[in-house]
């Protein structure tokens, strides 16, 4: 038996939303604080919805501590914008190569179970796959979000614990994997001696830090090698 506990990151891994995300946290901020942030020039990938939002803030000069005040507004009305723009993430969203099929097989796998490590609130996680079909293979149950805690390297014991009291499964450190497109997925696997695939199929670039990698990829699409290596 080859015990295996796969998270995976949504946006820039599993697909890509467009230019939606973006938009709707300009306009979640402008909607709690009355002002539109502008070219606030945040990035956002690998980092969790709480932790953008206050960048957000602050780069509009509202400092830590109002910003905190603000912060269950932000996220709040971030989540009704997104659940208000599925039919355009259906329309503008992509898939990205072998993912259908991956996730297709590994849920058909007794030994593996499949969650989500993500930035995104549980709300605006399930919004997303949903949109596009991806939810069906996944236990969201037992996923690890940035509504969990704003700091991304704090997630990988969040999904054990919950894989433990609601499905009773554990898994050792080399049992686990995190799939993801960003430093930040090597950074909160490495937290907790997980194990990393990394792919080139987000926005931001893997730079020399990212070597670490259990393992680099342009993309998923060779499914065969991506199966190999969480089997390993």
């Amino acid at each position: 038996m080859v015990n295996r506990l796969v998270l995976w990151d949504i946006d820039g891994t599993l697909m890509r939303a467009g230019a939606v995300a973006g938009e709707i946290f300009s306009t979640a901020v402008e909607h709690v604080v009355g002002r539109h942030p502008g070219e606030h020039q945040v990035l956002m990938g690998g980092k969790t919805d709480p932790q953008i939002a206050l960048e957000i803030l602050a780069a509009m000069g509202i400092e830590a501590g109002p910003g905190h005040e603000h912060l269950p507004l932000v996220v709040g009305r971030l989540e009704a914008e997104l659940a208000g723009a599925v039919d355009l993430i259906r329309e503008k969203g992509v898939v990205l190569p072998g993912v259908r099929e991956l996730l297709a097989t590994l849920a058909a796998d007794d030994d593996v179970a499949q969650s989500v490590l993500t930035g995104n609130t549980v709300v605006n996680a399930a919004t997303k796959l949903a949109a596009l079909e991806l939810d069906q293979w996944l236990d969201l149950e037992i996923g690890a979000y940035g509504s969990d805690d704003p700091d991304r390297l704090s997630l990988v014991p969040v999904a054990l614990a919950r894989a433990a009291d609601l499905r009773g499964r554990t898994f050792r450190p080399e049992e686990v994997w995190v799939i993801g497109d960003t430093r930040h997925d090597l950074a909160c696997a490495r937290a907790a001696s997980a194990r990393c695939l990394l792919v080139r199929t987000g926005h931001l670039a893997l730079g020399d830090e990212c070597a670490a990698a259990d393992a680099i990829l342009d993309d998923l699409a060779d499914v065969d090698e991506v199966l190999r290596l969480i089997r390993s």
